[in-house]
């Protein structure tokens, strides 16, 4: 963050791990704010996503209002990290999403949901991420997406050792399909931080 003073930033509070984020964020020195309107959005230079469920966040965000704002936001520039249904809502394209299900957009992948079976199919590893140096990252997986198609535009930090990828970044957006909040993992938040910093 090159020590420049970095506006609030903001965790999507209808739905999901939030305090985990919130956390995180404010260990690593952030301003950290739940947005739950359109006033609060407004507030943030950046927000992450948190993981949940992608489908209930998508008709929270219509019914209380955010989805046109972030929508808006997301095309403006706003740095955003979303983490498992937030790497989720940021797809462009969902492959098996259900029926009337929509994401905000913004990042040009194709993710694919629940993509490693239910909840007793949850995993952990450890990925190499070059983009966050050493050492590897400790990945937690829980009912997590995965990335199926990736666009031209779009920098692929991470993938699994049988290629699937796991981690992506396209300008300010990143997501991941795992949850570096729930292992005690930084650098992605750092990274996102950074991001907010070079916008504001």
């Amino acid at each position: 963050m090159a020590g420049r003073s970095l506006p609030p930033v903001g965790v999507f509070a209808l739905q999901g791990d939030v305090r985990e984020h919130v956390a995180v964020l404010a260990q690593l020195g952030a301003d950290v704010r739940e947005v739950r309107t359109p006033a609060q959005l407004a507030e943030v230079g950046g927000l992450v996503i948190p993981g949940g469920e992608s489908s209930v966040m998508d008709k929270l965000s219509r019914l209380f209002g955010l989805r046109d704002p972030l929508r808006d936001r997301i095309a403006t520039g706003m740095p955003v990290y979303g983490t498992c249904a937030g790497l989720i809502m940021l797809a462009d394209r969902l492959h098996d999403a259900i029926e009337g299900q929509l994401s905000l957009g913004g990042l040009d992948v194709a993710v694919r949901r629940n993509a490693f079976g239910t909840q007793l199919d949850s995993f952990e590893t450890d990925l190499a991420v070059p983009a966050l140096g050493e050492p590897p990252v400790h990945a937690v997986f829980i009912r997590a997406p995965v990335v199926d198609e990736v666009g031209a535009g779009v920098e692929v930090l991470a993938s699994l050792d049988d290629g699937r990828v796991v981690a992506v970044e396209q300008g300010r957006l990143m997501g991941t399909s795992f949850h570096p909040e729930v292992a005690g993992e930084t650098r992605f938040h750092a990274r996102f931080l950074d991001h907010v910093a070079a916008a504001s």
